[in-house]
């Protein structure tokens, strides 16, 4: 008899599984599988282990096809994995099931929307910070200026750590650790 796998992933630690691993429960899924990484980075230890973990006849639950890749190119292949080794996908909130051709069809159609649309947001992104900048604005945290920098030097001579130092300053913390690397 197939089992139902569930996979959930966020993209930072700040957002949470538990709607995902709910969803999925209830959908059946005797095990979930996990992970807190960005859908960039296509090296997912949960994903792994359950491709590894799953038997021919299996089903893979994912609440949304995003869950499992960014990129329709990422999606097929990962369904293509999945196929080789004789396991449907099941997507809940498209409502998609591999195990049927039909199921398999409008999972690609959906695949092909989703990368769409993704590319849409980019383009509209890049636009809209060009014409930010054609107006005089620049995106992003602003420079740091000398005089606050002088000011975090001191702070961090004074025997201030820098994180401690750009917290109050009120200054990136990152930005702080180049300007150090810099004049080293």
């Amino acid at each position: 008899m197939a089992d139902i796998l569930g996979y959930a992933r966020v993209s930072t630690q700040e957002q949470d599984l538990e709607g995902q691993r709910l969803r999925l429960q209830k959908a059946g899924a005797i095990k979930i599988f996990e992970d807190v990484i960005s859908g960039k980075n296509f090296q997912r230890s949960g994903l792994e282990l359950m491709i590894n973990y799953a038997r021919k006849g299996d089903i893979i639950c994912v609440v949304r096809l995003d869950r499992l890749g960014r990129s329709l190119k990422e999606l097929l292949e990962t369904v293509e994995c999945f196929k080789k080794q004789g396991i449907d996908l099941m997507s809940l909130e498209e409502k998609i099931d591999t195990s049927s051709a039909a199921g398999e069809l409008v999972f690609h159609v959906f695949g092909a929307i989703a990368h769409f649309e993704r590319r849409l947001i980019a383009e509209r992104t890049k636009d809209g910070i060009a014409a930010a900048r054609s107006r005089g604005k620049h995106p992003g945290r602003p420079k740091l200026n000398a005089n606050t920098l002088n000011a975090a030097f001191l702070l961090i001579d004074g025997g201030m750590s820098p994180t401690n130092a750009a917290k109050q300053l009120g200054i990136g913390r990152s930005n702080l650790y180049r300007e150090i690397r810099r004049r080293q």
